[in-house]
């Protein structure tokens, strides 16, 4: 009685590999000689400074630039001259001042945007209630640029001090509640099942698996948190300040000082790059637990 199934036709051992071993050399020696080529090249480029070695290159060539009279000075002044100026600042004591009330904004602003935006993406992230309550409203806000925002809080808290922190904190507290929401909704399912199998309760649950799991998320929206309220620091810095990064570079437009205008762009960026190291050392303390931190 026939079943309906044919079997296949055997081969013998030689007829089946020697295909596959001709094949094999045919698709894999091109590969080897272009692997070693590109692990040649790779070995002869060195990057003594890490993620720094672009922009101190790039520094060297503006500062070479500048002196062969390429670049003129009314467009870029060499980094040599802009060190100069913040020298020259630093001893009269502007340069302390401003660098001080700029820090104590951005740290205040900060503080208020981090708390507010931590608070609400737990929130969110762990009760459907309160998604609901707040992410409509986020997800509203978080289209509106920041300088669109100025306009409405000077008419709602004048141009003093609380406006340029508010403007900071808005910046901070947005992108924190966004990659926290995600990163807790984010949490692989099947821990959660596994947790819940082993008879783990709700605030275990929430303290061992869930705020674990969206520690990479919450990590991306510090950086972001970070970075957005340097944004907002010079937004607000451009508003009746008379003290600040921002009122340097005001005032040294009036007086054409182009090398105080570059200063106070470095200043802003070395704040920025601060920022991006703190977070950096927090994933490499905080992150240890995933495969990809081991080897560091």
């Amino acid at each position: 009685m026939s079943t309906g199934f044919a079997p296949a036709r055997v081969r013998s051992p030689r007829a089946v590999s020697a295909p596959r071993e001709r094949a094999t050399e045919t698709f894999t020696a091109p590969a080897g000689r272009d692997g070693s080529r590109l692990t040649r090249l790779r070995r002869r480029v060195r990057w003594p400074l890490g993620i720094y070695t672009t922009p101190v290159a790039i520094l060297v060539l503006w500062q070479v630039t500048s002196e062969l009279g390429w670049l003129p000075e009314k467009i870029a002044p060499a980094p040599t001259a802009i060190v100069q100026a913040g020298i020259d600042l630093w001893k009269i004591g502007e340069l302390g001042t401003d660098l001080t009330t700029s820090l104590r904004r951005v740290g205040i602003g900060l503080a208020i945007g981090l708390t507010i935006g931590i608070t609400t993406g737990i929130i969110a992230g762990l009760l459907r209630s309160g998604e609901y309550l707040f992410n409509g409203v986020v997800q509203i806000v978080h289209t509106i640029p920041l300088l669109a925002v100025l306009p409405l809080m000077i008419v709602w808290f004048g141009i003093d001090e609380l406006t340029k922190v508010l403007l900071i904190s808005f910046g901070a507290g947005v992108p924190m509640y966004l990659n926290l929401f995600a990163a807790i909704r984010g949490v692989d399912q099947r821990l959660i099942e596994m947790a819940r199998a082993a008879g783990v309760g709700r605030a275990r649950l929430i303290s061992r698996v869930l705020l674990p799991g969206a520690l990479p998320g919450f990590l991306v929206g510090l950086r972001f948190s970070l970075a957005y309220s340097v944004l907002g620091l010079v937004a607000a810095e451009t508003v009746n300040a008379n003290a600040g990064i921002g009122y340097l570079i005001n005032r040294a437009q009036t007086y054409l000082r182009t090398d105080q205008v570059f200063l106070g762009l470095v200043i802003y960026a070395v704040i920025g790059l601060l920022a991006d190291q703190f977070v950096r050392i927090l994933e490499r303390v905080l992150l240890q637990w995933r495969p990809s931190y081991e080897a560091q």
